[in-house]
């Protein structure tokens, strides 16, 4: 066994974690094996393989085993540890949407100018939104999959009301770049008239007017997810 195969890493990661490195740790191959999510004979398979190669050292009195990672088998570790932390910083921290600009349905400025909403908007992202939205037809799949994903990051919530004689959606809110250059927010609407493949921004600003865009523009929009996006 040249490299290490994804089972093994799982069973050093788990030595590891009993405290392993330094120490002869007492273990059942049957613990084992429910730590891993394996049977308990891959597991014992797994520390067979780990001894003969050199990661591990074992030490058998009677029914019991005793495993410690070696010199070898540690510096393995470290070294795949190394390369994950290396991609996963290196991995673009924003998610990012490319598309064209469409006309609207022109409801988007009777919305963003309610009461209701504009006061969260001012408390919650720092300004009152130019009335109406940018609406863009977002390129291919990819991008629509991306924006199926937004709710794995929280977003800015503005919460839905009742004016007495109807009630309106909550608005999320996903403070955003648009060509890198205008600050924005990609919102998502409780209630939409829209499929996934069309992306609504807003912004304190004319979107158009301030990035010299018109319909049938291309554009991209950026998202930070490294900031945190979760508020009430």
């Amino acid at each position: 066994m040249s490299d290490l195969k994804v089972q093994h890493i799982l069973t050093l990661a788990e030595l590891l974690a009993k405290g392993a490195r330094h120490n002869f740790v007492s273990i059942t191959t049957s613990s084992l094996g429910k730590s891993i999510h394996r049977s308990q004979q891959a597991a014992s398979k797994h520390l067979l393989e780990l001894e003969r190669d050199g990661y591990i050292e074992r030490i058998r009195s009677g029914q019991k085993v005793s495993v410690r990672i070696t010199t070898k088998g540690h510096a393995e570790m470290a070294r795949i540890s190394s390369i994950l932390r290396s991609s996963l910083e290196s991995s673009p921290s924003y998610l990012e949407f490319k598309g064209t600009i469409i006309s609207g349905m022109g409801e988007g400025a009777y919305y963003m100018s309610m009461k209701g909403y504009t006061k969260q908007f001012k408390t919650k992202l720092g300004y009152i939104p130019f009335p109406g939205t940018l609406n863009v037809k977002l390129k291919n799949k990819e991008y629509t999959e991306a924006k199926r994903s937004l709710d794995v990051y929280g977003g800015i919530m503005i919460n839905g009301f009742s004016d007495g004689k109807r009630t309106y959606g909550w608005v999320k809110c996903y403070p955003a770049k648009i060509n890198n250059s205008i600050d924005s927010a990609l919102i998502t609407l409780e209630r939409t008239h829209y499929d996934d493949s069309v992306i609504e921004l807003i912004s304190y600003t004319n979107i158009k007017k301030a990035a010299k865009l018109s319909t049938g523009s291309q554009i991209s929009v950026r998202i930070p997810i490294t900031s945190k996006l979760s508020k009430a």
